[in-house]
């Protein structure tokens, strides 16, 4: 049984790292968040000592291995900006870190944490969920069996409703965040890549702070996507579901439609399973598609010219 730390215990996601902790046979021992809102905690581990602030939360650690009590595994799952620094702290207290994406918010950020990763024995590790989706891995294996020389014509769209709370958030700030490509499109493009190939050319035609959309030219694909928080921009079909299903989650290959909208409930704990066994995913396999939002970031948008998403046309 392995001895896991968790930061970041009152958001979301922390609940995902919790089950798959449970799932895998491990213990979680001890936890820390600014907020105290942790109640999640009790349906999975309510004997983890729990802090709110972090100097006494290491000095726990600390503690631990000094009574050869060491943790094996930090998970992060604290805000964007916050990640490098806990990462460090993980590697630091002889651990392995297991961080939500994106790693950093920057290809330098990412070179410097392999960097650091390399002068040590510790391993730092990412969740890259999408590349384990069944529906991803089919459509993998369908482009390899397929002839080699095809391109493909593809167009990503992610939609997911937010309300005005994002912007309020540290989601919403750019500096901590990455901005909406980062923040809810990093893996997107992992996966886009590790499907098809290298990137080519990237050409950005908007970018705003709840929308953001363009255009790749990948190695074995041609692809359009679009990224949006916005209401208006949902297809008629899933604007008149109840508000918590508000959501458009979609991956169209030569006009066919994959559909992975489902799926995804164990994703985190096949996840686990990889890394327990020293099969995860670390800062090699996440720079290219660090660099390629990094690119759109910093890119001019050129309005509605040329190959765009179908969905800026309403």
């Amino acid at each position: 049984m392995k001895r896991f730390a968790l930061i970041g215990a009152a958001g979301y996601i922390a609940e995902k790292h919790m089950k798959a902790i449970a799932e895998t046979g491990n213990d979680l021992v001890a936890a820390v968040d600014i907020s105290d809102s942790v109640g999640i905690l009790d349906k999975y581990f309510p004997q983890a000592h729990f802090f709110t602030d972090f100097e006494k939360f290491e000095k726990h650690i600390d503690l631990l291995r000094e009574q050869g009590e060491k943790i094996d595994y930090v998970s992060i799952c604290t805000p964007n900006y916050l990640h490098d620094s806990h990462i460090r702290f993980a590697l630091k207290c002889g651990a392995d870190a297991i961080c939500e994406k994106p790693l950093a918010l920057d290809p330098r950020g990412v070179e410097a944490l392999a960097d650091f990763e390399r002068k040590g024995e510790n391993k730092i590790y990412t969740i890259l969920q999408l590349r384990l989706h069944p529906k991803m891995i089919e459509l993998k294996k369908r482009i390899e069996d397929g002839p080699k020389d095809k391109i493909y014509d593809v167009i990503l769209t992610y939609n997911p409703l937010r309300g005005r709370w994002y912007f309020s958030s540290w989601k919403g700030q750019d500096e901590k965040a990455g901005g909406i490509v980062m923040n809810i499109g990093v893996h997107f493009f992992d996966t886009l890549i590790w499907l098809f190939g290298n990137v080519k050319e990237s050409i950005v035609h908007v970018m705003e702070p709840d929308r953001s959309a363009g255009y790749l030219d990948l190695e074995r694909a041609r692809v359009k996507w679009l990224l949006s928080l916005r209401e208006d921009t949902l297809p008629a079909h899933i604007k008149i579901k109840p508000l918590g299903d508000r959501y458009y989650r979609s991956i169209t290959v030569d006009g066919e439609e994959v559909e992975f909208s489902t799926g995804f409930a164990d994703l985190h704990t096949l996840s686990y399973k990889e890394i327990l066994r020293g099969d995860g995913f670390g800062p090699r396999e996440v720079m290219p598609s660090i660099e390629v939002v990094h690119n759109i970031r910093i890119a001019k948008p050129i309005g509605l010219k040329g190959e765009y998403h179908p969905f800026l046309k309403k």
